[in-house]
């Protein structure tokens, strides 16, 4: 193209491709074609002196015949739009007549939506602060910088098998779980990962869940059609004494999810004997038992049964959320169904993170991590603690559960008269994030407390949230 930049050739090309033409209209198509080219010289993706292509060219280009692409080319030349040089081709015109005033398009004035900003008492995110960025760093540029041929192949739709074979060695250190490398399917998230157990079931089974239990893990069931049924918990955790019938069920045994109790052995051995009876999935969500703060984590419920029992974990809470990666471990009989699901489509996960992921865990970083941030917790789950106590003793009282990222507080009686949304809404109106319990999904009608996030906060930020949230609900009493 004559005396035009690269990139303007490149978009007029491009902008050609692009035309297309309706041939069952009632519009000729060489008026058709005509209009198009005409927007484009009005709009400057043709500009003076830009030469067109060759009408042979065009029509090839197109589908169209020559002969359309001519009559359209005549018009635009008779209209004053174009030149025809002998022996040269077809220009748009240097001197172009009047052109309408060019109205951009109106820009939203809605701004993208970004990270939402961090506030006290947001639950469940880690410190990232102090993540060792640097060993992290050091495994992604030692992968990338010259990479294993494998992972530049066809990925494994079940995950990077060193990663697979480093998150078995972690269970059975860390959740007492004796797995192989072959029973671990990385996946791009919790959510992938309930939405691909969904699938092991039909349309219309019925899943049972606890009562509150985690509204992702909800919806991704609901979004492939099963039957979600909830089932009550109490101060020691899901009611397993009269469990409906059921192709699967949910439970969060180390930790229950949102409030925090462990179910005891009795009740664990109790819910395997009715997964075999019913020929039943137990599905185990771990999402952050490594951070218990009194003795060792306890085994996973799947240590019991690992012919019964799904288990699913998690980097976003142990690492950053970012990385989006988790993992199930499914038994050895249900290994090929999972593959044969994801197969044709592979696993939503990236690969990037994988392999810096299995060497970050394999040098022992990764365990590292953990104790170090197991430590630095347990000092701001006390020290958010004695700030309710020394400021909001008859507000807010926690329950004293050493483990987990947040803190369950139930109202007190200077609160009287107040719901938990009451609370949590005087705390937004003060900057401060606190969770209803009484929001969460399938919480039952008389389920009062909110959920008060320390994980991602210095101690004294928790400390200055607390006064915070203190004064607001003083004067919200006046």
């Amino acid at each position: 193209m004559t005396n035009l930049p690269e990139n303007n050739k490149a978009n007029l090309q491009a902008a050609l491709l692009a035309l297309t033409l309706d041939r069952s209209g009632q519009v000729p198509m060489h008026v058709q074609l005509a209009e198009a080219l005409r927007d484009l010289i009005r709009r400057g993706v043709a500009p003076s002196g830009a030469a067109l292509p060759a009408s042979r060219a065009l029509a090839k280009d197109l589908g169209i015949s020559r002969v359309t692409t001519l009559g359209a080319y005549d018009q635009l030349v008779a209209e004053g739009y174009l030149d025809t040089r002998q022996g040269a081709g077809t220009f748009v015109a240097a001197d172009l007549p009047p052109m309408e005033e060019s109205r951009p398009d109106p820009v939203s004035a809605t701004p993208p939506i970004g990270a939402q900003p961090l506030v006290p008492f947001h639950p469940g995110l880690p410190d990232t602060e102090h993540f060792p960025h640097a060993q992290w760093a050091k495994h992604l540029e030692a992968v990338w910088r010259r990479p294993d041929p494998d992972l530049l192949a066809q990925p494994d739709p079940l995950g990077w098998p060193p990663l697979r074979a480093a998150i078995a060695d972690h269970l059975n250190a860390w959740r007492g779980l004796s797995c192989s490398a072959g029973q671990v399917v990385i996946t791009s998230g919790s959510v992938e990962a309930f939405s691909l157990l969904s699938r092991l079931m039909d349309q219309g089974d019925t899943v049972l869940t606890e009562a509150p239990c985690y509204g992702p893990m909800l919806q991704a069931f609901r979004g492939r059609g099963l039957a979600c049924r909830s089932v009550p918990v109490d101060a020691q955790g899901l009611q397993t004494d009269a469990l409906p019938t059921a192709k699967a069920v949910a439970v969060t045994p180390s930790r229950n999810y949102p409030l925090g109790m462990t179910l005891p052995l009795s009740r664990r051995l109790a819910l395997l004997d009715w997964a075999k009876a019913q020929d039943a999935l137990v599905i185990e969500d771990d999402y952050d038992s490594e951070f218990r703060f009194s003795g060792p984590p306890l085994p996973a419920l799947a240590s019991l049964s690992a012919d019964r029992v799904i288990y699913v974990g998690s980097f976003s809470k142990l690492m950053m959320p970012a990385l989006r990666l988790a993992y199930l471990v499914v038994p050895d009989r249900l290994v090929a169904k999972v593959t044969a699901l994801l197969q044709p489509m592979g696993s939503q996960a990236s690969v990037l993170p994988q392999p810096a992921l299995a060497r970050f865990m394999e040098a022992g970083e990764f365990a590292t991590h953990l104790r170090r941030m197991r430590r630095i917790y347990g000092q701001r789950r006390l020290a958010l603690m004695k700030a309710l106590a020394d400021h909001l003793p008859n507000h807010l009282i926690p329950q004293d559960v050493a483990s987990g990222m947040h803190l369950i507080c139930d109202l007190g009686p200077a609160l009287a008269g107040l719901r938990d949304v009451d609370v949590a809404a005087i705390g937004q109106k003060a900057g401060l994030s606190l969770r209803a319990l009484s929001r969460y999904p399938e919480a039952p009608e008389d389920l009062q407390g909110v959920v008060m996030g320390y994980a991602a906060f210095e101690e004294g930020a928790l400390v200055g949230a607390v006064k915070t949230l203190a004064q607001a609900l003083s004067a919200s009493e006046k």
